[in-house]
């Protein structure tokens, strides 16, 4: 993660984040020799801020090693309850699931990845498995196309030059000329494919979702398996329903964001 070396950057406080981003798929637990290496911090730090997360509930130690709780999860969950994103989307995307037979995703850009912040699925064998939080290369799929697409020229500079967190090669990976291409494509026409671009056996359609200025906030998906969808059928018969979906998240969205918040005064005992 990028650095700042301005006075008010906390050094201890990204000590701390690096630390819990150690533990992925694959490494659930960790021994403090493993963590300090992975991070490259040294024990007596690493020591230090385990047993504080510890004490806050964040993480747990049994014979040794290290493991995140459950309570890690509230941090990840307090962004998208402020976002109350889900609650707007969700009854769309069931709609839009029932419409089309296939599963359907909201993304949001974090860095050069996509990062997906709601899911209605369908039970299908897929390469890739999605949850939310999963991240992925932005440029390899329709979601992250349509993001980059809204960015501008210096801001999709700086996203770009930002590597991927997502620990997936794309079966594919364009250079900067070939995307630049393909983005210009997704601007005109206001919708973006990918047809297994990030791995095999995976083909999307994505739009973006709007707020009321007309800016793209986030991006809505259907994603099909290649064998059983072809990509006349996701840009023919989906597209539409994906396009008035789209349309109407972004109108709750709007209608929320313009909604006064009531801020009440906590009670008084007595």
């Amino acid at each position: 993660m990028r650095r700042d070396t301005t006075p008010e950057f906390i050094e201890a406080l990204a000590r701390g984040l690096d630390v819990l981003r150690c533990f992925e798929p694959g490494r659930p637990s960790m021994t403090l020799s493993e963590l300090a290496a992975a991070t490259g911090l040294a024990r007596p730090t690493v020591r230090r801020i385990l047993i504080t997360l510890e004490q806050l509930g964040y993480v747990r130690s049994v014979e040794g090693e290290f493991s995140l709780t459950p309570r890690v999860l509230d941090l990840g969950m307090a962004y998208i309850r402020s976002q109350s994103l889900w609650d707007l989307a969700v009854p769309h995307l069931r709609d839009l699931v029932k419409q089309t037979g296939e599963s359907c995703s909201i993304a949001q850009l974090d860095g050069s990845d996509i990062v997906y912040v709601a899911r209605v699925a369908v039970p299908k064998l897929v390469t890739l498995a999605v949850t939310i939080g999963t991240r992925f290369p932005a440029p390899a799929t329709s979601l992250g196309k349509v993001l980059l697409a809204a960015l501008s020229a210096e801001e999709l500079d700086a996203v770009l030059a930002e590597p991927s967190r997502s620990g997936i090669e794309p079966t594919h990976r364009r250079d900067r000329a070939e995307l630049d291409t393909v983005l210009s494509r997704v601007r005109a026409r206001g919708w973006a494919l990918t047809d297994e671009e990030l791995a095999l056996g995976i083909r999307s359609v994505a739009a973006p979702i709007r707020d009321g200025r007309g800016a793209v906030v986030a991006a809505v998906n259907v994603n099909a398996h290649a064998a059983e969808t072809s990509v006349e059928t996701l840009t023919d018969r989906h597209l539409p329903l994906l396009l008035g979906a789209a349309s109407a998240i972004s109108a709750d969205w709007e209608a929320w964001k313009a909604h006064p918040m009531e801020v009440l005064a906590p009670e008084t005992a007595g």
